[in-house]
């Protein structure tokens, strides 16, 4: 599988891009969907390329697409998912990154729902640390296994609705629990009666905090 397509928005700037934020959209969506976040953070990052791309692969029932089909919820089953779809979002990094004469330190990762899932497992096991990674209404999958594959510790914000219904609160406490157990600093905010979305707090917190963590 290897990522085609997508969505980005140039630097507001004018110039090259010196930070990448790679945006990944949850299941049943799109880079299309997921770029709009880009508009409300570009002035905090002048010179960053917001890359947004589409899934491998299509949704059997939806329109969208997804990192891999939810037909199983089990942990093992989404652990067993997001390693399969990792090297498609690895070969991505690394093509960008080179084509722009980038660095890991010059990247942010942010995700939603399945994104999340993407981000973390792709974002911990990385051979340099990215800058940061975001990580909206999500889980982290496979935590047995990442205690013995983490190669990197970045920063990590989550953000969750209090009233998710797809992926519950829970899943954030959970994964706040199990990185920081692996020494990985992680800030979280909870969204009082939000659901399975992100609210222009989460938003404004999403943006604070990948600009600082690519020296903004």
């Amino acid at each position: 599988m290897k990522i085609v397509n997508g969505a980005s928005l140039q630097p507001v700037s004018g110039g090259k891009p010196k930070q990448i934020v790679l945006l990944l959209h949850g299941f049943g969506s799109s880079g299309s969907d997921m770029v709009a976040l880009g508009p409300t953070w570009q002035q905090s990052m002048p010179n960053a390329l917001f890359l947004a791309p589409h899934a491998p692969q299509r949704c059997g029932t939806l329109a969208g697409y997804q990192w891999w089909a939810l037909s199983h919820t089990a942990p093992t089953a989404l652990a067993q998912g997001s390693a399969a779809a990792a090297p498609a979002i690895d070969a991505f990094i690394d093509r960008k990154l080179d084509q722009y004469g980038l660095s890991e330190a010059d990247l942010a990762i942010v995700g939603f729902s399945q994104g999340t899932m993407m981000a973390l497992h792709v974002g911990l096991r990385r051979k340099a640390a990215v800058a940061c990674i975001v990580g909206y209404s999500g889980m982290l999958t496979g935590a047995p296994q990442l205690k013995h594959e983490i190669t990197t510790r970045p920063q990590v914000l989550l953000v969750h609705g209090s009233q998710d219904p797809v992926v519950p609160v829970a899943a954030l406490h959970e994964a706040e629990t199990a990185l920081k157990h692996l020494d990985v600093n992680v800030e979280t905010h909870v969204s009082p009666g939000v659901g399975h979305s992100v609210d222009p707090v989460g938003l404004r917190l999403g943006r604070d905090f990948v600009a600082r963590s690519l020296g903004l």
